[in-house]
């Protein structure tokens, strides 16, 4: 019997190596849209399993992004939920995704992006500093806002939205996701 479970429990273990469950027992991941997002991953290698981020993977798919974000950046990523997509004006993103609006979608993606690999402790640290809010600058070229309220920290665009930080210090191996609940618009 006790023979049985040992072959048991290796067989699971195998099997759960094998499907990507195990990464390794010492690395503290982090549980986004039902998925872990492990460290020793890539921002897109994580993304891809969080049943939140579908809409994001499939923006980053059609824009040509997988191999710039697979990248050893480091980038700070402000991710928003399938959710924060559903927020945008009916057909929004239908009408991104297009080939023809490539440019357009790029451009909104990239500017959820900040190179460097920004905690949430780092980006406390730069409102507080700051008096309160802290600009960096995207990828894309335009400015974000940072800003806090009590202990919660918003990311705001330049057309004057609000994105909460939902979920901070998703640590990857080329930077750190930051979930947030509303699209940025540059």
């Amino acid at each position: 019997m006790k023979r049985t479970s040992i072959w048991a429990a290796a067989l699971l273990a195998l099997a759960l190596s094998a499907q990507g469950g195990i990464v390794n027992a010492q690395e503290k991941s982090v549980i986004v849209g039902g998925a872990p997002m492990y460290p020793s991953k890539n921002i897109v290698e994580n993304a891809v399993n969080s049943k939140d981020h579908t809409t994001l993977v499939a923006a980053v798919k059609a824009a040509g992004l997988v191999e710039t974000l697979s990248g050893k950046g480091p980038f700070t990523v402000f991710a928003p939920t399938n959710a924060a997509f559903d927020k945008l004006p009916k057909g929004t993103v239908e009408n991104l995704v297009k080939p023809e609006n490539k440019a357009m979608l790029t451009g909104i993606l990239t500017y959820h992006v900040v190179a460097g690999n920004h905690s949430a402790e780092d980006l406390w640290k730069l409102t507080k500093k700051g008096k309160g809010k802290a600009m960096l600058t995207s990828v894309q070229g335009e400015k974000l806002t940072l800003w806090t309220k009590g202990d919660k920290l918003y990311v705001r665009d330049a057309k004057g939205n609000d994105a909460l930080v939902t979920v901070a210090n998703v640590h990857q191996s080329n930077g750190v996701i930051h979930v947030i609940d509303t699209v940025l618009m540059p």
